[in-house]
């Protein structure tokens, strides 16, 4: 297990984590102290205890507004899906009214070539 030594308002503390997370843990920490160090600025000297709160209220202010979005884009999402679904049965009810169509053409155009043929073979004979 590693250790790592993180300030957070001017105190240094040692804090133990899994080997290779040291960095990450750091990160966190000068996240964390960047809180506590604007509410410092802001307010002044209010005592530790009320800037280490007032700091992890905020990181947990940003938390719950993250988990908000990412519940929004989960319903996006599913919109995004069922609005696919839907376009994609337009598509293929589409694709099935222009085959048919295609093939009522066809038939038709088989019909004129058959009704042309005649003619031309009748002519023919009676000439």
């Amino acid at each position: 297990m590693a250790e790592v030594s993180v300030e957070i308002n001017g105190r240094k503390f040692r804090m133990a984590c899994e080997d290779g997370e040291e960095e990450h843990l750091e990160g966190l920490a000068n996240r964390f102290n960047t809180h506590v160090e604007r509410f410092k600025g802001s307010f002044g000297e209010i005592g530790d205890n009320r800037l280490t709160v007032m700091g992890g209220i905020a990181v947990l202010d940003e938390l719950v507004e993250a988990e908000r979005k990412i519940e929004e884009l989960k319903l996006e999402i599913e919109q995004v899906r069922a609005d696919s679904q839907a376009i994609s049965d337009q598509s293929v009810a589409l694709e099935a009214r222009f085959a048919k169509k295609l093939a009522e053409t066809a038939r038709k155009i088989e019909a004129v070539a058959t009704v042309i043929d005649e003619t031309a073979q009748g002519n023919e004979a009676a000439l």
